[in-house]
């Protein structure tokens, strides 16, 4: 099968189109044909070796986290699923690998995919949509006539957190640039605020909860719009002890995590607000209760862009420029 592989760590380098074996399926695993991958800057990240602490990776590495194809194999202790299944995953970290034409995923990490949207719009929505049900269901507890400030609208996560905020039932808060505020509306979001020009800080105060997903400054203003008591989930950062601890780190990978965390963590506790860093896992179940909004159109995929599979690298650039309004996706079949 053809493949792209990081060779090696490089900001600047690119993916290599390569042939390799088709993936030998464990007992607990599907095997996928893979018609459509979604792109994150989380792939990027690892490509330039940022990530390389928390999650070490051996090269060569076939990058890519989000996948909508069909299954062709079974492994023998597999329930759910059977060949012809159409299905979309979030495969685990440590493997990942969707920027291929096929690749064997456990069952666990599997949702059945919506039959009322395309497998390029599916691809696009495992990362962003199950970081946003954890950040908003699973650690915030989103309620009803709860106030939220979710960052940077229309990315990949912001798309999918603003339309869930609002089904939970909470007012909705975002930064972008004014030309993409009609579509933010449409998604859902109440206030709006043109980073270029506003200054969210002196708009918004009172907030339940943050989600962060920008630079360690944004962070700080971000905990001052929080009343007592309130919430800040970051998915950009700074990973807390706490994490370190879930991922099972070294003790000296423990130390460095929670001495870059320790001013954001002091900042928060005297003003009363909880911090906690979020870096999203796969769940198939979660997945599958995503699925239930998309087919009740509560929750619809916002695309970008859609490459072919030979532009990987082009894709994966575009990406990088964080021009995107939702998500890229290559179509591989």
């Amino acid at each position: 099968m053809k493949a792209f592989i990081v060779q090696k760590y490089d900001k600047k380098g690119v993916l290599k189109l390569t042939d390799i074996s088709v993936p030998i399926i464990k007992e607990d695993e599907v095997l996928v044909e893979i018609h459509a991958a979604g792109l994150n800057l989380l792939d990027a990240k690892i490509k330039s070796g940022e990530f390389k602490l928390i999650l070490p990776y051996k090269l060569p590495l076939i990058l890519g986290h989000d996948v909508a194809g069909i299954i062709t194999q079974v492994g023998t202790k597999v329930i759910q699923f059977k060949v012809g299944d159409e299905i979309y995953s979030r495969v685990a970290d440590f493997n990942i690998g969707t920027f291929a034409e096929y690749i064997a995923i456990k069952e666990d990490d599997v949702a059945f995919k919506p039959n009322n949207i395309t497998m390029e719009e599916a691809a696009s929505v495992p990362l962003v949509a199950l970081t946003a049900w954890q950040s908003l269901v699973e650690k915030a507890n989103l309620k009803k006539g709860q106030k939220i400030f979710i960052q940077a609208g229309s990315g990949g996560v912001g798309t999918i957190a603003i339309q869930l905020a609002k089904h939970l039932g909470a007012t909705v808060a975002s930064t972008a640039s004014e030309k993409s505020f009609e579509m933010l509306k449409e998604l859902g979001a109440d206030v709006l605020i043109d980073y270029k020009k506003e200054d969210f800080e002196v708009i918004l105060k009172d907030y339940d909860v943050v989600l962060n997903s920008q630079d360690t400054q944004t962070l700080e203003k971000s905990l001052r719009i929080l009343k007592p008591g309130g919430k800040a989930i970051s998915i950009s950062g700074p990973p807390t002890p706490e994490f370190a601890k879930a991922i099972g780190a070294s003790w000296f990978v423990k130390m460095i995590l929670s001495f870059l965390s320790y001013g954001i963590r002091k900042r928060a506790k005297k003003i009363d607000v909880d911090y906690s860093f979020l870096f999203m896992r796969a769940d198939g179940k979660q997945l599958q209760e995503i699925s239930k909004l998309i087919k009740q159109n509560v929750i619809r995929p916002v695309v970008d862009k859609v490459f072919p599979f030979d532009q990987i690298n082009e894709a994966l650039e575009y990406v990088e420029t964080g021009r995107a309004k939702g998500k890229v996706v290559v179509k591989i079949k």
